[in-house]
């Protein structure tokens, strides 16, 4: 089914556009809209609490359900304030995109974006690797990257930032974190990306076991 969807000010702004038919399946929810819309647009802000959504002209919540030919509007605080700094934090077995990430991060005020992705590689200690599996806390992780782009706002409230980490059997060749951190000017995107990747790996709980050519 197609509901029409409006967006307004800042979220105008990452969405790119002001309105977009979106097609979701019967029995869809507010929320399952929002998820399908930052598929499309992942520069949309990802929490709810600062986002209101309306339905029809009529503020509700994220769990109503929405019908065919509905209007949702989806409303940053009236008050409006600065942006957040941390725009995306994903935790999944998915394979990752760093160009997606820095799409999270741009915005006509940034004149630089540094990425960093880490990549697995095919050896460890003077051992052959054939791939790596990585296993997470996985609320506990996502609540920390969050927590580090705190961080990052206290030392470049200019930055935005966005962060994502793999989980599960990955192969050599694989890109197992990106982290992307656009700011104004070069210096600060670079030292701010490697604040953040520092900081996610030695605080966020994610643990990864090499498996070695020889079986161990």
């Amino acid at each position: 089914m197609a509901v029409r969807c409006r967006f307004f000010a800042r979220l105008r702004e990452q969405a790119g556009t002001e309105t977009e038919t979106v097609e979701v399946p019967p029995g869809s929810t507010a929320d399952d809209v929002y998820e399908a819309l930052r598929r499309s647009h992942p520069a949309l802000e990802p929490n709810r609490d600062a986002v209101r959504v309306a339905v029809n002209q009529e503020f509700r919540d994220w769990g109503t359900t929405v019908a065919e030919g509905d209007e949702l509007a989806f409303i940053p605080p009236v008050s409006g304030g600065a942006h957040r700094v941390g725009v995306l934090f994903e935790l999944g077995s998915q394979p990752l995109d760093a160009r997606r990430l820095e799409a999270a991060v741009a915005h006509p005020g940034a004149g630089a974006i540094c990425t960093f992705t880490g990549i697995v590689r095919d050896n460890s200690r003077g051992q052959s690797v054939t791939h790596l599996d990585y296993e997470a806390y996985a609320e506990m992780a996502t609540a920390q990257m969050h927590r580090i782009g705190d961080e990052i706002a206290e030392s470049w409230p200019e930055a935005r930032v966005a962060m994502a980490h793999r989980t599960g059997k990955l192969e050599v060749g694989e890109a197992s974190v990106v982290v992307s951190v656009s700011c104004p000017h070069r210096d600060e995107a670079i030292a701010a990306c490697k604040w953040g990747i520092d900081r996610l790996k030695e605080s966020v709980p994610i643990w990864k076991k090499e498996h070695a050519a020889d079986g161990t």
